[in-house]
């Protein structure tokens, strides 16, 4: 369903939302200017990719919470392209499972939930209600090929802000590529526009299953200067 349109603000309206968003920045900029050195451990340099799972639930409001963050990153026109299908009840985790790779499937099938990262290929009809002050629908409208490529980058970008969000907030996450696009997509969004990217388990991990840490490239090798 797509949601009606905003009233963009005008005038002094306008101006004094500019002023309040302004403020808002420069006042969390000076209650906190960047995060230690554990907070950036925890939600990446020292974070890993989880197999294994506790029995732990994590409750639907955690879900609830996890979405309010992500929902706030950046986006192109702020399309906000990404759906997210939370998978946790054993129907859900049947017709996942179709999808899966062999090796995949318990991985799934003991975390908690599974989410089903995807993106709607026809985000661009919300536009009106998410990006108010100027209509961009006729950027994308008969244009296929453009708006999947913002479809899939921006919900792509949140897929990533979902990973990091659950691990700000205590959870562990296991990305997963191994299964069939085609199958999730047949099994989930038959009919819809939507489109599956990737996969990624939530819960508190079982850290028994955890391996080293395999090597990353230095500066040096994969960044330059222009």
């Amino acid at each position: 369903m797509i949601k009606p349109p905003q009233e963009a603000p005008t005038g002094e309206k306008l101006e004094a939302m500019r002023r309040q968003a302004q403020d808002h920045v420069r006042q969390l900029r000076e209650r906190i200017r960047q995060l230690g050195e554990d907070e950036i451990r925890l939600v990446l340099s020292g974070a890993r990719s989880h197999y294994a799972w506790t029995d732990r639930p994590v409750a639907e409001e955690t879900l609830r919470q996890l979405y309010d963050i992500v929902k706030m990153g950046a986006t192109s026109m702020n399309s906000s392209p990404a759906r997210f299908v939370f998978v946790r009840s054993p129907e859900g985790r049947e017709k996942l499972a179709k999808s899966l790779k062999p090796a995949n499937v318990p991985k799934m099938a003991t975390a908690p939930v599974t989410v089903i990262v995807a993106h709607d290929l026809e985000f661009w009809r919300e536009l009106p209600f998410l990006f108010p002050h100027e209509d961009r629908r006729p950027h994308f409208e008969g244009k296929p090929e453009f708006a999947e490529d913002t479809a899939f980058r921006n919900g792509t970008l949140q897929g990533a802000y979902l990973m990091i969000a659950a691990r700000a907030l205590g959870l562990d996450v296991g990305a997963m590529s191994g299964f069939s696009n085609e199958i999730v997509d047949r099994e989930f969004f038959a009919g819809t526009t939507l489109r599956s990217n990737f996969l990624c388990n939530l819960g508190y991990a079982d850290e028994g299953a955890l391996f080293h840490k395999l090597p990353r490239f230095d500066f040096e090798d994969v960044c330059s200067f222009a």
